[in-house]
């Protein structure tokens, strides 16, 4: 009779996980497809109009700008290139990145070194920021032209070197494209959480909040209650509004950066640290959707750049707008 109730006990055990698989499994696919589907769209949307308006005579000489036009530039690579074979593997059973060892390491460098090259370029803008408003004139003079290309320079070189390691330990294992499964995955792990999440993190909120103080005295040294006829008042009156909108633009972007990556290396951590725990499939399935919801927010973070932008600038919306009109105009004349 026990073997008869523990038999017919693991049929609806085992029922029941299918069923849970079949669920997790269905909405796993549906995150990919239709939520990092249109996540894509939206970056390469805005991506292109960002390089665009970016472009644009009046913003493409000023250092923040520059930095904003970098991270623009390899935003579009990455939707294009790394995510998009992301939606193929998950969404239509593409499998040629689990199949094709070259393939397999490329995607995943090119992935990482695309991504970290756009985020550390926003965290130059946010230093940039940093400096053009602080009320030390020797601080201000880091801001320019010439120090914002050599670190863009500096910055795209950088990347590709401190990850070279994943083409040499990326392997395909058990049918998946993963590091390989020794000291190198604990390495792996500890350092993706770091480089991506915990350092990122904390200079992104740092000199996002360093440049609200900055402007908070801004505001109250040109104060004519305060002013008192100061050198570093009158100085610090010149700070344009251009500036001052790009000063907004960083604070927003290391705002919502902070929001959409918080639980990231929380999780790269947790993952590192079971990688040889044995887990049942469905334990594997629920990280993996779990997994997959944190890679869009990662992806619609880079998505909004170019709404942070017109939300918080005038003067990117008027060029923005100028642009517009000025396709228009093309599309009329070569129509009509």
């Amino acid at each position: 009779m026990n073997n008869t109730t523990m038999t017919a006990n693991d049929i609806i055990s085992n029922d029941n996980q299918a069923y849970w698989i079949s669920l997790v499994t269905m909405i796993n696919i549906n995150i990919s497809r239709y939520g990092m589907g249109f996540v894509i769209l939206l970056g390469n949307i805005g991506s292109i109009f960002s390089l665009l308006t970016l472009s644009r005579p009046s913003l493409r000489n000023n250092p923040c700008a520059m930095y904003f036009l970098a991270t623009s530039s390899t935003q579009l690579l990455a939707f294009n290139f790394a995510f998009m074979t992301r939606i193929l593997q998950f969404c239509y059973n593409i499998q040629t990145v689990n199949h094709v060892l070259w393939l397999c390491k490329l995607r995943f460098y090119f992935a990482f070194v695309l991504v970290a090259i756009s985020r550390y370029d926003i965290i130059l803008a946010s230093i940039d920021r940093y400096f053009t408003s602080s009320l030390n004139v020797n601080y201000r003079r880091w801001s320019s032209k010439k120090n914002a290309l050599t670190l863009i320079i500096i910055n795209t070189i950088f990347w590709p070197i401190m990850y070279v390691h994943i083409p040499i330990f990326y392997e395909i294992q058990n049918g998946e494209c993963t590091p390989r499964n020794d000291g190198y995955s604990y390495f792996f792990g500890i350092y993706i959480a770091i480089d991506s999440g915990i350092l990122p993190l904390s200079l992104i909120l740092t000199f996002g909040l360093l440049t609200l103080r900055n402007l908070h005295q801004v505001k109250q040294t040109i104060n004519p209650k305060v002013m008192a006829n100061t050198y570093r008042a009158f100085r610090m009156m010149r700070l344009s509004k251009k500036e001052i909108q790009l000063c907004r633009v960083v604070i927003n972007e290391a705002f919502l950066f902070f929001i959409f990556n918080i639980i990231s290396p929380c999780y790269l951590l947790y993952r590192a640290f079971t990688m040889h725990v044995i887990k049942s499939p469905l334990r594997r399935l629920i990280e993996l959707s779990f997994y997959n919801i944190l890679y869009v927010f990662i992806l619609l973070e880079l998505a909004l750049t170019f709404f942070i932008y017109i939300l918080s600038s005038t003067l990117f919306r008027r060029e923005f707008i100028k642009l517009i009109k000025k396709i228009k105009r093309k599309f009329v004349r070569h129509h009509s």
